[in-house]
């Protein structure tokens, strides 16, 4: 008897803060009595419990089976196995005629094709939800919609079941969202807590907004770094959406927000004004009205950015659609208190729901002026191509191949013509070979991501940036560019080259020979280390007879002796020519150490490469996702393991069963004086430390090294008409949110191993600023008198930037430290950077 006592007061306290389901949908709504609702599906009201992953997964598949209007598709997996879902909606989901829908519809994006009959065609709606895990209304508002979609019988539904195709991501994020929910799941309280205080409300490191890797998904459209958006990416083009409603979360004390965005500082020059000024006004309207109906607020016009072109909100607006943010006040848990008054996750749910369902009404309204602007959009962009006095882009790195076909990877990702280049082009004091370079010709319908990718802009119409003023992706990868007068012309790639390799088929009498200038270079390295393979690096250039001939190698250059393996020669050889294969690495042998030029093969500048043995320390203080960045490059790009250790367990680790040790951008002051003694210790005898932006902050502090801050150059004072309503502008103006920038490499110093060029663009998003370290061959990585390449920086700033240093190196004892002051990882996209860590890894000890 006291059992059931208990179980109903229980459900009496869930009851009051879990609403009956007719909360969510408009007044008077009908459902088809065949098709479960949520609640009877979950087995509890939508809002009382954070719904995990596999449920709403389960859900989908079951509407997909119970009702003719709706269809399930996967489209990828997540780093942690579970199903990216898209959920079609329609009157008609037969797989054939889908696929005669979207056939019909891509013709839109053709501007060559003729314009096919849009009466009868449907609206292609796209309602995309939770690219942040821990923004969790916008899911539960992707399962009220798809019940909407499936069973409501009004007449809006039935409407937008025959004029549109609805497809639906429930969550892009699924690994950040199951984070988040069981978190929120965890520590809910009966009845829920609404303190911000209460744990509920305040998750631990690094919390469900990114996905496994710690990436912040919702700035991935444009590098595509993750599967996550790999996966979406092409499906997406499968498709091209007439409408994209990408939904998001925000602090507790505001209210909602929906586009349009601020005019003209937040939007990206190169969308058609029609999209800000017109597309995206109709349906205003439509969201005004659905939240007036249920008395909610909301804001407009301020703040959010529509420039860089990788969100979800913003890659639609350049491809020929209209992408909007929303922005809900988050109730971070069940219910939360706010300068309003207690905030539940019913009502934030309900905001929600209630402008997808404005969404797709202002679609369906919309439905054939959004086609014609489709086809408009695309055509165009030929005619602006036609008039841009660039023609195309050559492109080649001649000595990197694995990062041409990267690079190329994301231009064909991104639908984007690229040509192969038939003969040798002299541009701008480069050359591009024949077989070694392509081109990019301007005039085709992906001319708007052409020029997103390979222009640079350094004018804007502001001065405030809410992320990135900059996105050249060429700068990125340090890809040579140049931009040409007229197309030559040639045949369009189909798919990447894959490399000629001529391996060595017959036994070396001293070893093998691999180039460190390729980008997967190091991955071969860390794999025959790994198999127990000896391997030396050159500290300086030579030229060696090889199997191939006389070839020129430079410092980094890695050698497989074979007179000092400790295992079987025939394994040692089969390892390295299988393992170089399979990463398209070109292996030279040699039959004498005796070099044509330069040093021997058995000099002093020839020694053993110390194979890393790295730990990254983690948690509260650090920046969740530049740490990410770190672990997601030694795992994908290195597959080099590491150990992840949080900052507060620091007192019971041994560094000296490490050689290396990373610190990402974030402040370590929780390792206490103990730990200091430790590392500075570990430092003393020999220890490599590499450290990223804000971390150097805290080891000048600290006094583990005699980094010194540039004299800080004094704000000017604003003008007398700046009011207090402009100090945000002000301020923010003098902040350094993204830009990119060049530097001269010393290319003798073992950071720059693999480089064949002084001139490297690094990217900057802070305002550090170190002087150059006292010892002149330690400060590898300088600024260039005049170093901005693209973004904004103001102009306080640009001076300092040029007296300041990129990359520096430290000594204590026998050890060193590595001081990255700009992110050589930044988003996981700055190939051209990441050699700079590689090299700090592998020949840390060198420096």
């Amino acid at each position: 008897m006291r059992k059931c006592v208990l179980l109903s007061l229980a459900a009496c306290l869930l009851s009051f803060w879990a609403p009956a389901q007719s909360y969510f949908f408009p007044e008077g709504e009908r459902f088809n009595p065949n098709i479960q609702s949520p609640e009877e599906f979950l087995g509890y009201p939508i809002g009382e419990f954070h719904t995990r992953y596999d449920r709403v997964h389960a859900y989908f598949q079951y509407l997909a089976e119970a009702s003719p209007y709706a269809r399930l598709e996967i489209i990828g997996y997540t780093h942690e196995r579970r199903p990216q879902l898209v959920l079609y909606v329609s009157e008609n989901t037969e797989e054939s005629r889908l696929e005669d829908i979207r056939q019909r519809h891509l013709l839109l994006t053709r501007p060559n094709q003729a314009m096919p009959d849009l009466s009868s065609m449907p609206a292609i709606l796209n309602l995309a939800f939770s690219v942040h895990g821990n923004e969790p209304s916008t899911t539960e508002a992707a399962i009220l919609s798809a019940y909407w979609l499936v069973a409501a019988e009004g007449e809006l539904a039935q409407r937008v079941r025959q004029e549109a195709l609805v497809l639906i991501d429930p969550a892009i994020n699924p690994d950040g969202r199951d984070r988040h929910s069981h978190w929120a799941n965890m520590h809910r309280a009966f009845p829920p807590v609404a303190d911000p205080l209460d744990r509920e409300h305040n998750e631990v490191w690094p919390g469900g907004r990114s996905n496994h890797y710690w990436f912040d998904l919702n700035r991935d459209w444009l590098p595509l770094t993750q599967v996550e958006l790999q996966h979406k990416m092409a499906w997406y083009h499968r498709w091209y959406p007439n409408v994209v409603g990408d939904f998001h979360e925000m602090g507790t004390n505001s209210t909602y927000f929906f586009e349009p965005t601020k005019p003209f500082s937040s939007e990206n020059p190169v969308v058609p004004r029609k999209n800000y000024e017109e597309v995206t006004q109709r349906f205003v309207p439509y969201f005004a009205k659905n939240l007036d109906a249920i008395g909610s607020l909301y804001w407009t016009k301020e703040v959010f950015d529509n420039s860089y072109p990788g969100y979800g909100s913003t890659y639609p607006d350049i491809q020929g659609g209209l992408g909007l943010v929303f922005e809900q006040g988050s109730s971070r848990g069940h219910v939360q208190d706010s300068q309003r008054g207690p905030i539940t996750f019913a009502f934030t749910i309900r905001n929600q729901f209630r402008t997808a369902l404005a969404t797709l009404e202002a679609g369906v309204e919309a439905r054939e002026f959004m086609h014609r602007y489709l086809r408009e959009f695309f055509q165009t962009a030929e005619q602006e191509a036609a008039s841009s006095p660039t023609k195309a882009y050559v492109f080649g790195d001649p000595a990197d191949a694995s990062k041409n076909r990267l690079f190329l990877n994301l231009l064909l990702a991104h639908q984007i013509q690229v040509i192969e280049n038939q003969s040798t082009i002299n541009q701008e004091g480069q050359r591009f070979e024949a077989g070694k370079s392509w081109l990019v010709p301007t005039r085709q319908p992906q001319y708007r991501m052409v020029r997103s990718i390979f222009e640079r802009v350094t004018e804007f119409a502001d001065s405030v940036f809410y992320d990135a003023s900059a996105w050249n992706m060429a700068l990125a990868y340090d890809m040579p560019t140049a931009a040409l007068r007229q197309n030559p012309g040639g045949t369009p790639l189909v798919e990447i080259p894959s490399p000629q390799l001529q391996q060595p088929d017959t036994r070396p009498a001293v070893g093998y020979l691999i180039a460190w200038e390729d980008y997967f270079a190091p991955k071969l390295l860390q794999r025959l280390q790994r198999a127990g393979v000896y391997v030396e690096a050159s500290g300086a250039s030579f030229t060696s007879e090889t199997h191939l001939g006389e070839r020129s190698f430079g410092p980094g250059t890695l050698l497989i002796p074979m007179g000092f393996q400790q295992l079987p020669l025939e394994q040692v050889e089969a390892l390295v020519l299988r393992e170089a294969q399979s990463l398209s690495q070109q292996v030279y042998a040699v039959s004498s150490g005796l070099s044509k030029q330069g040093i021997d093969l058995g000099s002093n500048q020839v020694t053993a490469i110390r194979q890393p043995k790295a730990l990254m320390l983690v948690g509260a203080g650090v920046t969740s996702t530049e740490a990410g960045e770190i672990w997601h490059l030694l795992d994908t790009k290195l597959e080099m393991s590491l150990t992840k250790v949080d900052v507060e367990r620091f007192g019971r680790v041994n560094l000296h069963q490490y050689n290396t040790l990373i610190l990402a951008s974030g402040d370590y002051s929780a390792i206490g004086e103990h730990g200091l003694t430790h590392l500075k210790d570990w430092l003393s005898r020999g220890g490599v430390l590499i450290a990223v932006k804000s971390a150097n902050q805290w080891l000048s502090r600290a006094g583990i090294t005699p980094l010194k801050n540039l004299e800080e150059v004094p704000m000017a004072a604003p003008a007398d008409e700046v009011g207090f309503g402009n100090r945000r502008d002000y301020y923010g103006a003098q902040s350094i949110g993204g830009s990119m920038y060049a530097t001269r490499l010393d290319l003798s110093h073992p950071l720059a191993y693999g480089y064949t060029r002084e001139n490297l663009p690094v990217y900057r998003n802070s305002s550090i600023f170190f002087a150059p370290v006292a010892d002149p061959f330690q400060n590898p990585v300088r600024y260039r008198e005049q170093p901005l390449l693209a973004g904004y920086v103001s102009a306080r700033n640009l001076a300092q930037i040029p007296k300041a240093m990129s990359v520096s190196v430290s000594k204590l004892g026998s050890g060193t430290v590595v001081h990255f002051i700009d992110n050589p990882n930044f988003r996981g996209t700055w190939f051209g950077t990441n050699r700079l860590f590689f090299n700090a890894l592998y020949f840390g000890d060198r420096m």
